[in-house]
């Protein structure tokens, strides 16, 4: 049967151990790079967050590796410890009575077992960079044999500073070595790096003006800076989500927002770079096991990471520029699911959220909350209210005993912006009462007038102060 997996050039040993794995149809990105990378050309690689990247490149690359040789072949260079251990979970997976021995070489953990493990000799490593050179100066791990070199993420590999330590690397292998690059974003600086290390290379691109999934839902609330903590707790209270990232871009307010958070009642951990390799594992293993609700991130956790459950992503500070935006809000909306990206602006903040969504060409809503409900933006103070909150005004004296029938009418009439097609004009009077002549009395009160009717709805203490007379 020529369907799903088994139509690609890939081994009948794969085909099964991915319908093992209940996954039986290939994603597009999956379906457009595997038979260009099997041809063995170098390849840039670029689709939206969430669209199956990792087994695009992993698969093709198993068919490359010798059995037969007790030598590294092949490489997966990533910017994460994160990611880095979840490339290396999808590989053991596939490679289960396969024969063929994959191990990780990331940054953080203890050097002196990873050399002693390499004494396995295994054939596919996945390696943060910084780590990888490490090995190399202490000739403890040799590129001689390298036919293969994949770098994901790798607009974020050279952002991170990495560059110079991934372009040695590449010097230390076959001449005739295939390069793989894969992202979402392929910004400017990689182009130069494209040109200098690949060979006539195939771009794949599957939707590239499409750069976040269509099944994701953008939206926005504003409010004040120091609101922002409150926004967050009722955003969370409301959708209730099994499992969401919320993301932050700075390392040091991480333990504040986090003692906040938990202060309001939310069950929240954090991810940040500067953790502990343990710290930063045991809290990825709790967030993928259900054990709390929230965890809080700075841009280290937006890349790659693949955790199902994940239903939000809420940004307490807008990325700094659409990218940023693209891979965090990639961390939802997987494979074909429903997910919801939430920003919490300030009122000088709009701008940035107007500039990614022309950017990306996605729409992002402004929300507000009102009554445990979210609603369009201008919906409570535009649109149809509640008895609480509409605006009363008493007929005239003469024309009480129909008012009081007629309310709810003349009510609704008000809400469309006038009266309604039809409405008697009486009724229109009695609501309407003609303007009384200007008096030097009435203008004497307008500023006094002006002033109740800003002070309307706002603290009782603000009201006072600004009653107080002012000083001579």
């Amino acid at each position: 049967m020529n369907s799903g997996f088994a139509s690609l050039p890939i081994e009948d040993f794969y085909v099964r151990r991915l319908q093992e794995l209940d996954i039986v149809t290939p994603s597009p990105i999956q379906a457009e790079a595997i038979p260009v990378i099997m041809e063995g050309r170098d390849v840039v690689a670029q689709s939206q967050t969430g669209s199956g990247k990792t087994l695009a490149y992993t698969l093709p690359l198993l068919h490359k590796i010798d059995k037969s040789s007790k030598e590294v072949q092949a490489i997966v260079l990533v910017p994460t410890r994160e990611l880095g251990i979840q490339i290396l979970q999808t590989l053991e997976q596939l490679t289960e009575g396969s024969g063929i021995r994959v191990q990780s070489l990331i940054g953080g953990a203890a050097i002196s077992r990873q050399i002693d493990r390499l004494k396995l000799r295994p054939q596919v490593v996945v390696g943060t960079p910084g780590r990888v050179m490490e090995l190399l100066k202490l000739r403890k791990l040799s590129m001689h044999y390298v036919k293969c070199a994949v770098v994901d993420e790798v607009d974020q590999v050279f952002d991170l500073g990495s560059m110079n330590e991934v372009e040695a690397i590449f010097k230390g292998m076959l001449r005739d070595r295939q390069v793989l690059f894969f992202s979402a974003t392929m910004p400017e600086p990689v182009r130069d790096v494209i040109d200098r290390w690949m060979n006539e290379p195939a771009y794949v691109q599957v939707n590239p003006e499409q750069r976040t999934s269509q099944t994701l839902e953008h939206m926005y609330f504003v409010c004040e800076e120091r609101d922002k903590i409150d926004t967050l707790r009722r955003i969370v209270r409301l959708y209730n989500p099994p499992a969401a990232i919320v993301f932050i871009n700075e390392t040091e307010d991480v333990a504040e927002v986090v003692e906040k958070l938990r202060y309001v009642g939310l069950s929240i951990e954090a991810l940040y770079g500067e953790a502990g390799k343990q710290e930063r594992a045991k809290v990825m293993q709790s967030f993928r096991n259900g054990k709390f609700q929230l965890l809080l991130a700075t841009d280290i956790a937006a890349r790659g990471l693949d955790i199902p459950h994940v239903t939000h992503v809420i940004n307490l500070d807008p990325p700094i520029d659409a990218d940023h935006y693209v891979h965090r809000v990639g961390r939802t909306g997987r494979m074909g699911k429903k997910g919801t990206a939430i920003s919490i602006i300030t009122h000088k903040e709009r701008f940035i959220i107007a500039k990614f969504s022309k950017a990306l060409g996605v729409p992002i809503d402004e929300k507000d909350m009102y009554q445990g409900k979210v609603i369009d933006a201008g919906q409570q103070r535009g649109g149809p209210r509640s008895s609480a909150n509409r605006v009363r005004v008493e007929p005239a004296a003469g024309l009480r005993s129909t008012a009081a029938s007629q309310r709810e009418a003349a009510a609704e009439g008000g809400r469309s912006g006038g009266a309604r097609t039809g409405e008697p004009k009486a009724r229109i009077s009695a609501k309407v009462q003609p303007a009384a002549k200007s008096s030097p009395i009435s203008d004497k009160r307008k500023p006094e007038r002006e002033r109740d009717r800003k002070n309307k709805g706002a603290p009782r203490w603000l009201k006072e102060k600004q009653n107080k007379p002012k000083p001579q």
